[in-house]
């Protein structure tokens, strides 16, 4: 009963390995770049050798993210929306909202009491309410992405940075620098203006306890922070890196699900049964 949940990112590819009994056996991680089809090969075979497990031992793949047409070994696909809502609730069963910051995008949704999304608001349109926003701040000051958690954790007093646009953000940034900030008050600047952003998107759906924190931008440990701080309620945060994980996971739990009910059988085919299963979860938003 061992599933594998594919998801292919806009910046990276993580791939997951769940057993029946629902333990976490593997997990591997990559550059998307601009093979989708090797990045998610490459992820599954990285999670395969972790859980030291064969390729054929996997009986059903599910894939999401925005690359999950184009996983050639995948059963079905998800969209990331469902996705993250049953990673959110495999870690923090009483997840009421969701809040995903990752590269290009940032999502919120509100969930039903089973897991499902009730509504959902994104915001892809600027890069100002992006992980990517944070990523070319720090490269425009000389340090690299594994460095921002670092260099915000030395942080005295943020900056601000109002700018709804990317553009004269960046510009607010330079000024920043010109006028001798520190790199540390620019960046946690940085990650208290995607907050604000956050928490609007967050108010449109109009959320509600418990809420729950993924995406890649969560594992900077100030983000979660600050979200917390801000909403002035407590908030849940995937230990260690799995906030980085939370869709893939979502799609081998759903994976199993979905395994489950195609062997139960009913009399159908299995086209038949498989159309009826990937038809309860969000249609393409």
């Amino acid at each position: 009963m061992i599933t594998a949940g594919i998801d292919v990112g806009s910046t990276y590819t993580k791939a997951v390995l769940l057993d029946g009994d629902g333990k976490l056996l593997g997990k591997g991680i990559i550059n998307t770049g601009f093979r989708l089809a090797e990045a998610a090969t490459t992820a599954y075979q990285d999670a395969l050798t972790e859980a030291g497990i064969a390729q054929d031992d996997v009986r059903y793949v599910v894939s999401t993210g925005y690359g999950r047409f184009q996983v050639p070994f995948r059963d079905v696909q998800v969209t990331d929306l469902s996705a993250q809502a049953r990673g959110a609730c495999y870690f923090f069963p009483n997840t009421k909202t969701v809040l995903d910051v990752g590269g290009q995008t940032m999502k919120a949704s509100r969930l039903a009491e089973n897991g499902k999304v009730r509504s959902f608001r994104l915001n892809d349109k600027c890069a100002a309410g992006t992980g990517a926003f944070l990523e070319k701040t720090a490269r425009y000051m000389g340090y690299r992405i594994e460095e921002i958690g670092p260099l915000i954790s030395t942080s005295k007093d943020a900056v601000t940075i109002s700018s709804v646009c990317a553009v004269f953000a960046e510009s607010e940034v330079i000024n920043h620098v010109s006028s001798g900030s520190t790199p540390a008050d620019i960046m946690h600047g940085a990650i208290v203006s995607l907050v604000d952003r956050s928490v609007q998107l967050m108010k449109r759906v109009q959320m509600e306890p418990e809420f729950t924190l993924v995406g890649g931008i969560l594992r900077f440990e100030t983000m979660g922070r600050v979200v917390q701080n801000k909403l002035k309620a407590d908030v849940n945060v995937p230990q260690d890196d799995w906030a980085q994980y939370t869709g893939a996971v979502g799609a081998a739990v759903m994976a199993q699900r979905r395994l489950k009910k195609l062997q139960g059988g009913n009399g159908k085919g299995k086209d038949e049964r498989e159309f009826e299963v990937v038809s309860e979860e969000i249609v393409e938003a």
